[in-house]
């Protein structure tokens, strides 16, 4: 049960004499009421939903409210709104920090940024601290005043039981004073059982002292029973009241209502307050499921939050190779922090913990990941410094024509860009074009100067084969001199230049043709013409050896172009275009080097046949 009731509210005192006979019966009614404890001590401390702050705007709305306005201040709510602005502040500030890294900046040199919304809350926050030890002060004040009063109170009443001739006369005077305790409110709560219990103790002594007539008894038991009927009605209608907090609230009003209302008759007490009783537990019930169910929806958050953290340190925890890791991992991580938001609260002994948990491994991952990036910008810093120097030594060589020595150094060059390490790949691309359009100025202007060797081979044809027409007109000449023209015209031939390598079998045989019929009909001497054959080897000697260079030019180019293939990336519109065009390039000099070869074994073949 709750407290005792107070003492009956007597409405007319009589004489000692008519109310001897009904001492006892009053003593017996007084001890037997109903024993509550005060509402101050069964309200139960229960945490109230919060409402739910998106911004620390709305937050400091609030709190400025609070500081300025006439309400007193609560603790949990001003603890709780502290909680969320600096819940809503450091989430803004990891996102700062976390856009200024990934924006390349560099994390030791990342500066806090003042917030005045912050310097704001704090000087709220100051003058509610303030406001709020002022209404302690206060209200402990008033405590041990009242204290002091409900003290005075029971000493008054204890006064008043040592002279029990005087208690009818005491009556009104002791009615005054019960209404002055009704008045009187807090007390410090370390002595409020005790006092309530003195109070009880003295006023039942009072009350066995009276002698009043059963007619003012019956009287003041009838008021005090429809007084209480009229709680259980209204306690019994809380049951329809849709909000459950409010209901329980109004049942403590009630309460304390009750207690202060005398008792009723002996055989009506127990039902009575049995009716009270029962429509209490109705709204006690619903009270305490109302917040069964807020515990159970926080330890389900609870379990969930700590499935995020298990998460989150299981994603901190894996290895990151490179940087395709590290977002990746990043990723998923900011995924665990956007379903976080969307979780309620934990249970308050817990919330603050699994908060921190979070953050905390949330914060290893993305300090490991600043520090990563902050080595790979030193590395990239330092490959992109080798790479520009080996653009410098390439543009030094780009213009130059020695075309073997200077090959080797471009395809060392080549050999030892593929040594150093990655850079950003905008800025690769960027250097690499820069490198090969060096490299790629010389080989095109090498490729320019064999180009004209070409078109030299094609003015030697035109020349050989106006020789070999002059010596077809030799055949229809009579004279004595022929014999020097031929000569002359043999000499003119072998003095001329190489021809291209497709005419050169087919002028061969024509210029031979035409030969062997002259020195037929001018019977030209067999020692004549191994001397002329021996020049003509002689002559082919020399050839087979400058065929032989342009080989190995041609081959040298084959590998340098093929080396440079090796760099590109054909994942870009304009990579792809470059590497077919340097494919073309490649089977090109692939089909001038066969082409030469077909030369060399040409000569080696003519050497042959005029040896045997």
């Amino acid at each position: 049960m709750d407290s005792q009731e107070n003492a009956p509210v007597i409405g007319n005192a009589v004489s000692p004499s008519e109310e001897l006979g009904n001492s006892e019966v009053m003593k017996e009614e007084v001890a037997s009421q109903p024993v509550e404890e005060s509402a101050e001590e069964t309200t139960p401390q229960v945490e109230i939903p919060r409402k739910v702050y998106e911004t620390k705007a709305e937050i400091l709305e609030r709190i400025r409210e609070i500081a300025h306005g006439d309400e007193a201040p609560q603790k949990d709510e001003v603890d709780y709104l502290k909680t969320a602005f600096y819940k809503l502040h450091i989430a803004e500030r990891e996102a700062s920090f976390k856009a200024y890294v990934d924006g390349g900046g560099d994390p030791e040199q990342y500066q806090i940024t003042p917030d005045e919304q912050e310097e704001a809350f704090k000087a709220e926050m100051g003058i509610v601290k303030e406001k709020r030890a002022k209404i302690f002060k206060e209200q402990e004040a008033e405590k041990q005043a009242n204290l002091t009063k409900k003290l005075e109170i029971i000493e008054k009443i204890k006064a008043m039981i040592t002279t029990p001739e005087e208690a009818n006369k005491s009556y009104q005077e002791f009615k005054a004073l019960q209404q002055q305790w009704r008045e009187i409110k807090n007390v410090p709560a370390e002595k409020a059982s005790e006092l309530w219990r003195n109070y009880q103790l003295y006023v039942e002594q009072f009350y066995d002292m009276l002698r009043l007539n059963s007619e003012a008894r019956e009287y003041d038991f009838r008021k005090n029973k429809e007084q209480k009927i009229r709680l259980c009605e209204a306690a019994e209608k809380l049951a329809d009241e849709p909000d459950i907090i409010s209901a329980f609230h109004q049942l403590q009003k009630l309460h304390q209502e009750y207690r202060e209302i005398g008792p009723v008759a002996k055989e009506e007490r127990e039902e009575i307050w049995n009716r009270f009783k029962a429509a209490s537990t109705v709204i006690n019930k619903r009270h305490q499921q109302h917040f069964e169910g807020i515990r159970a929806k926080e330890e389900e958050n609870l379990a969930r939050k700590t499935e995020l953290c298990e998460k989150v340190e299981a994603i901190a925890a894996e290895e990151n190779k490179g940087s395709s890791d590290w977002e990746k991992h990043t990723k998923q991580i900011i995924e665990l922090q956007a379903e976080w938001k969307t979780i309620g609260f934990a249970p308050q002994k817990m919330n603050v913990k699994i908060f921190e948990r979070f953050r905390a491994a949330c914060d290893d991952f993305f300090g490991r990941k600043a520090e990563f990036f902050k080595t790979l910008k030193d590395s990239f810093k330092e490959n992109a410094d080798k790479k520009r120097a080996l653009i410098e030594k390439a543009k030094a060589l780009q213009d130059s024509t020695e075309w073997k020595s200077t090959a080797d150094k471009l395809i060392a060059l080549q050999k030892e860009w593929k040594t150093i390490g990655m850079v950003p790949k905008k800025l690769g691309d960027q250097l690499w074009e820069e490198f090969l359009g060096a490299c790629n100025k010389f080989f095109e202007a090498r490729k320019a100067a064999g180009a004209g060797q070409h078109s030299e081979e094609y003015a030697n044809l035109e020349k050989k084969r106006e020789v070999v027409e002059k010596l077809k007109a030799i055949t229809e000449e009579a004279g004595d001199n022929i014999q020097e023209k031929v000569q002359a015209l043999v000499e003119e031939y072998q003095a001329i230049g190489h021809v291209p390598f497709k005419e050169k079998d087919k002028l061969y045989a024509e210029y031979h043709e035409v030969l062997d019929r002259l020195y037929k009909e001018l019977n030209i001497s067999v020692a004549k013409r191994r001397l002329n054959n021996f020049k003509q080897n002689l002559k082919q000697v020399a050839e087979r050896g400058e065929k032989f260079r342009q080989y190995e030019t041609l081959k040298q180019e084959i590998q340098t172009y093929e080396n440079n293939l090796g760099f590109l990336n054909a994942s870009s519109k304009k990579g792809s275009s470059l590497i077919d065009e340097m494919n073309r390039k490649v089977q090109k000099l692939k089909d001038d080097l066969n082409l030469v070869k077909e030369k060399i074994k040409a000569i080696d073949a003519e050497n042959k046949s005029q040896q045997s």
